[in-house]
């Protein structure tokens, strides 16, 4: 391999070890936010959350599925744990009772998804999310998830009146990070989150200057920090339906790596990819991470960079590995402002519209398929916006999964496309 060789590669291994950063840094510490934890937890979980990551991303790309796609903290679960831990109050249940709960259901989850993946039942599963439940799944998460983020950009999560300074900053700096991702050239518009996380970082230090602070670092691997584990059994019901449901982040993913590689996923790499990811969720439950799933939006990095050898890929996620290795590195990365990260992934998030949208590019728009699409994406929206006091007149075992929005509208979005198939398959026998 020549130099010149050597110096594209390196430079591709530090775009993917950006990439990484920028999908991983915001959620342990809004994780952490949300469950009390000390700044000494959340650089402890900084730490696990970078090592983690770029050993998964090893891992499934060498005996997994073996592609070049980030396997990082899900989406699906993030919005979901964070949901939860915002109505444990309404729930009458305390934060490290949830929390010890979402960490048993995580593992059950973990255990279940990988048994899947050794029997095989991956193209099974793969036939079960049409593209109207994908549509449903991806409109629902992103309109989950850019609510949380809008949340810290206006300054709500240390407030209940929105901080007009902070509101400005936070819209002018998505202004010009949306602005660099489509008027930038080459690596530039690659590079557009990192850009506007390193301009909003320096700003927001200037324009909301707090106490400097000494962090400490402890152990980066610790059980259950999130609480012992517990057994509410409605939370552990939802957290077992959520890494169900997860599986949909594989299925997604590798769907589309079979554009970008020109191959067709075959049944062993399906097996390898729930196999490991299972794996990863139950590890994920007891050492306080998000649980993890291939993400989706690497198809659209491998599209817009065109680099879509491995080694590249390898470079990165041992490169993370390496930033997670030295404290002082990861605590520096913990103190990030909120608003900050919070904008950031609201831009990069806006995205999922587009990728849900292209599910059903070119359907229809009859009676039937807008019932099949309106019913379980309306239903969801409608229970997001439905106050969790609500629900406490149903059984505790079923509150925390009937309260979620994005649970519920994807549970119905399956049981629409189940009676519609079937009644396609019932007069086609007629």
């Amino acid at each position: 391999m020549n130099s010149a060789r050597i110096s594209v590669t390196l430079l591709a291994g530090f775009q993917w070890l950006f990439f990484m950063f920028a999908n991983t840094v915001v959620i342990p510490i809004s994780i952490g936010a949300a469950f009390g934890l000390e700044q000494v937890e959340i650089v402890s979980a900084l730490q696990r959350s970078f090592i983690f990551t770029g050993i998964a991303c090893l891992l499934q790309g060498m005996i997994g599925h073996r592609h070049p796609l980030m396997e990082g903290q899900s989406g699906l679960w993030w919005g979901v744990i964070l949901s939860l831990a915002a109505t444990a109050s309404a729930l009458n249940m305390d934060l490290v009772v949830v929390g010890g709960s979402i960490a048993v259901g995580s593992i059950i989850a973990g255990v279940l998804v990988s048994i899947l993946g050794m029997l095989g039942l991956g193209n099974l599963l793969r036939k079960w999310f049409t593209p109207v439940v994908m549509f449903v799944f991806l409109l629902l998460l992103a309109n989950q998830l850019i609510f949380i983020f809008l949340k810290g950009m206006l300054g709500l999560n240390s407030s209940d009146y929105i901080n007009m300074k902070v509101a400005i900053f936070s819209f002018i700096l998505a202004g010009i990070t949306i602005l660099v991702s489509v008027k930038g050239k080459g690596i530039l518009s690659n590079l557009s989150l990192l850009v506007g996380m390193i301009i909003g970082w320096i700003g927001a230090s200037i324009l909301f200057p707090e106490e400097t602070t000494t962090i400490i670092t402890g152990p980066f691997l610790t059980w259950f920090p999130w609480g012992a584990p517990s057994f509410e059994w409605g939370i552990v019901l939802t957290a077992v339906v959520t890494g169900l449901l997860n599986t949909t982040n594989t299925i997604a993913t590798l769907k589309g790596a079979e554009d970008i590689f020109q191959t067709e996923t075959t049944a062993k790499q399906y097996r390898s990819s729930f196999i490991l990811s299972g794996g990863y969720t139950a590890f994920a439950g007891a050492v306080g991470l998000v649980p993890y799933a291939p993400y989706a939006s690497s198809i659209g990095f491998l599209q817009t960079t065109g680099i879509k050898e491995r080694l590249p890929f390898f470079v990165g996620s041992v490169l993370f590995i390496v930033l997670g290795l030295i404290p002082s590195l990861s605590a520096f990365f913990s103190t990030i402002p909120t608003n900050v990260g919070n904008t950031i992934l609201f831009v990069a998030y806006l995205q999922l519209f587009g990728s849900a949208l292209r599910n059903i590019n070119g359907m229809q728009f009859t009676s039937k398929n807008i019932y099949r699409i309106a019913i379980p994406a309306l239903l969801g929206m409608s229970i997001m916006n439905i106050p969790k006091e609500a629900f406490t007149t149903m059984p505790t075992l079923v509150q925390p999964l009937v309260s979620n929005g994005l649970l519920m509208g994807i549970l119905a979005a399956l049981c629409t496309e189940f009676i519609y198939y079937s009644a396609i398959k019932v007069r086609g026998r007629g």
